[in-house]
């Protein structure tokens, strides 16, 4: 057996990704699906090399290694605005290298206009104090995050926001827009995601207990200010989030009142599981995971409707807490779907004190690090990836296009190797590559099976794309056809664990 293929820079770096209907494609026609993981730092001087959290190139290898196609790197109001009406280049700089440095390894960047807590003023960050007029009163009890969202003075400062009080939307949408004309015709940017979580303000409470179309109309009048001011400076995507009750289970009402209009939009929401939340901030207990299930499943029943509504592509742009049950909840309704998604959270690993352990080398990483094909030469259909024993199956309808169906295969799953096999298609690459290659042989569907030596592989679920109430597929004897093709190779194995983390 040939040994895997090694992730090195790629001289081509990463490709443009366009949003073509309900799908994300790339400059070659392929739809693309995005695995990746977010980037925050959420304190200035921000995003400063050799701080032990920004992204290096040691960084980019690793994720790319591990199979990672797409970073969601945070940018700050605060950092990109600090003084009323003067943008800082410095810090557009600075996040141009980041995003240059991620896409010579093939990653796509979404950057992430980030905030919690809306502001330093209440022990969070994201909107510049001098963008708001709103303070705490001296005797206002602030018991940080999750709850201070609840303070009376907070929620007076995000109503300011929604009613664009001292110009604070305009000049948000400044800043963006400066952002936008920095990087945004890179190719290596994914898009820009115009505001993490905003809260409702005063109005929280009439999103409670099936969503508030009241204030989404606001709230959607306001991303399409921000989603013009971006547009005025350059054609790259952008990404709109639901309110946060969205996170409680709270449907959005985005695109109902008007219909989102513009091109290009791509929605992006968080998919964590509350109970652990509250085991992670409150100290409750953590058998409450065990509620979890139920919960994500309301979530992506939220997804499956917006979807069907709106028909605009989806990538979860956070999820997760460092709870390999919980991941594994999310990964699997993804799956389901043909829907992308960014983990939270990574940190450097290589800092001024050396490098750190590879973080995805534990129960969590063996649940992140997929076989999973990251461009499809067609139509994708339903696929399957058991993370205990590496079986994977996939079938997806060709079409005629410059480049092949490209399927990544876990570097952690195969410690003896991999085989592939291939019904209705022919493998490409060579043995044992990290990314293997699939030509069509003709028009009709391709199955492609990859697992250990010896498995009986996994079998392609039944039913369609889309609202994940198919038949998940189990583990079991695979289907079998002619003209199927196969080669080796082998991965790694190890431990270790990931950052824990949440939607801070």
């Amino acid at each position: 057996m040939m040994t895997a293929t090694p992730v090195h820079a790629d001289p081509a770096g990463a490709g443009r990704i366009r949003i073509d209907g309900s799908r994300f494609t790339d400059e070659y026609g392929r739809v693309v699906l995005l695995h990746g993981v977010n980037n925050v730092d959420k304190d200035a001087p921000y995003i400063e090399p050799g701080d032990g959290f920004t992204l290096t190139a040691d960084d980019a290898a690793l994720l790319a290694r591990h199979g990672f196609n797409t970073v969601r790197l945070g940018v700050s109001f605060d950092g990109l605005m600090p003084t009323r009406g003067v943008v800082d280049t410095a810090y557009l700089d600075r996040v141009a290298s980041v995003v240059d440095t991620l896409a010579q390894y093939g990653i796509h960047t979404l950057l992430d206009n980030h905030q919690d807590g809306l502001s330093k003023i209440w022990g969070g960050n994201g909107f510049p104090e001098w963008a708001l007029q709103s303070r705490p009163g001296a005797l206002e009890p602030n018991l940080g995050f999750p709850l201070y969202y609840l303070m009376p003075s907070m929620n007076q400062g995000w109503d300011e926001v929604w009613n664009n009080n001292n110009g604070v939307l305009d000049h948000l949408g400044d800043a963006l827009g400066a952002l936008a004309a920095k990087v945004g015709n890179r190719p290596g940017v994914l898009g820009i995601e115009l505001l993490n979580e905003p809260w409702p303000g005063s109005a929280f409470l009439s999103c409670y207990p099936d969503g508030c179309p009241g204030f989404d109309v606001k709230y959607q009048a306001a991303m399409q200010k921000l989603t013009n001011a971006v547009r005025a400076r350059s054609e790259v995507n952008v990404f709109w989030e639901p309110n946060v009750t969205w996170n409680e289970t709270m449907p959005s009402n985005l695109g109902k009142n008007p219909p989102i209009s513009s091109p290009d939009i791509a929605f992006a929401p968080h998919d964590y599981c509350i109970p652990s939340q509250l085991a992670i901030y409150l100290g409750l207990p953590v058998f409450l995971r065990a509620l979890c299930p139920v919960q994500q499943d309301k979530t992506w029943g939220n997804i499956d409707s917006f979807t069907n509504r709106t028909h605009i592509p989806t990538l979860v742009t956070e999820f997760g807490d460092g709870d390999a049950t919980v991941l594994a909840n999310t990964l699997k309704r993804a799956d389901e779907r043909f829907i992308g998604w960014q983990y939270w959270h990574y940190a450097s690993r290589f800092g001024a004190g050396g490098p750190k352990p590879d973080p995805f080398l534990g129960d969590v990483g063996r649940q992140l690090v997929r076989t999973y094909p990251q461009a499809t030469a067609g139509t994708p259909g339903r696929m399957i990836f058991d993370a205990d024993n590496g079986d994977f199956a996939y079938r997806y309808t060709p079409r005629a296009g410059t480049k092949p169906t490209e399927i990544y295969v876990s570097d952690l799953h195969y410690p003896n190797g991999y085989e592939v096999r291939v019904d209705g298609g022919t493998v490409t690459s060579a043995a044992g590559a990290r990314v293997v290659t699939i030509e069509a042989n003709a028009t009709t569907p391709v199955t492609v099976y990859i697992n250990r030596p010896g498995s009986k592989g996994a079998t392609v679920p039944t039913g369609s794309i889309g609202t994940g109430s198919a038949d998940s597929g189990s583990s079991g004897s695979s289907d079998s056809g002619s003209g199927s093709s196969g080669s080796s190779g082998t991965g790694s194995a190890g431990t270790g664990s990931v950052d824990n983390g949440s939607s801070r």
